[in-house]
């Protein structure tokens, strides 16, 4: 069995894991840490300052972080410091923060990191990647939305999304919503949504004369993210030291 510690085990997604790791064949439930102590799923959960003590005492083979980039950071050193192998699907890193990420992992322990775990989302950015160049003269808009207590804006998947397409276009202007009298230029529009319980919707609209093309993904439900991060945390086990992609996971090309 491998055994997983959840960070954020209390939280929506935290939650989730904690339950489909609890009912996994492979996986073991050996721990988790939030800002309350207590017990998920029969595992105790422990305060983060409990976090090196907890790694110490169930010496986990994975720390799953899905928290916010924050706590994540020190979670991050912390799993690194005891030899514990990371997936982390937290998002709203900022440079300094995603650097301090690498710099802990790097050459120490093997982790995979992705903005989304939903296979369906890593196959959707790879249908944008093979899409933009062929519609490089179209306008293109970026539309994300998620539950009313997502905290980060853009979604990590919707900056993933312009990353794909800086990189397959070049880099453009980035216009984050639209108010007031301004002329369309060749920027890319970016609107976040935030409401109610979505779990998480992206798409992407290429806009051109005559004609629309909208290439889109919809998350109904917490569970296709926590499928994927639990195949990432079967996977991650006995790799090479550094920082993997959930696309060397699916066996996919760069996403």
């Amino acid at each position: 069995m491998i055994k997983v510690v959840v960070a954020g085990a209390f939280g929506r997604m935290g939650t989730t894991l904690s339950r489909m790791i609890a009912e996994s064949d492979v996986l073991e439930l050996v721990g988790g840490v939030d800002v309350r102590a207590g017990t998920q799923f029969g595992a105790d959960v422990v305060e983060p300052s409990e976090l090196g003590t907890l790694l110490e005492e169930r010496r986990p083979d994975v720390l799953m972080d899905f928290t916010v980039a924050a706590a994540a950071v020190g979670n991050i050193r912390t799993a690194a410091d005891h030899g514990v192998a990371l997936v982390v699907g937290t998002t709203g890193f900022s440079d300094d923060q995603a650097a301090a990420n690498h710099a802990a992992i790097d050459g120490r322990i093997p982790a995979v990191i992705s903005s989304n775990y939903a296979i369906g989302v890593n196959v959707f950015w790879q249908l944008i990647r093979a899409a933009a160049p062929l519609l490089a003269g179209y306008d293109i808009e970026v539309i994300e939305a998620h539950h009313r207590y997502k905290k980060d804006a853009p979604s990590g998947t919707a900056k993933t999304i312009l990353t794909i397409l800086d990189e397959t276009l070049g880099e453009r202007k980035k216009v984050y919503g639209r108010e007031g009298m301004a002329e369309r230029g060749n920027e890319i529009g970016v609107h976040a949504i935030r409401g109610g319980d979505i779990v998480g919707d992206h798409a992407v609209l290429f806009a051109g004369n005559y004609e629309t093309i909208t290439l889109s993904h919809r998350a109904y439900d917490r569970a296709v993210l926590a499928t994927g991060a639990l195949r990432a945390a079967e996977w991650v086990v006995g790799r090479p030291a550094g920082v993997h992609t959930f696309a060397e996971v699916l066996g996919l090309g760069a996403c």
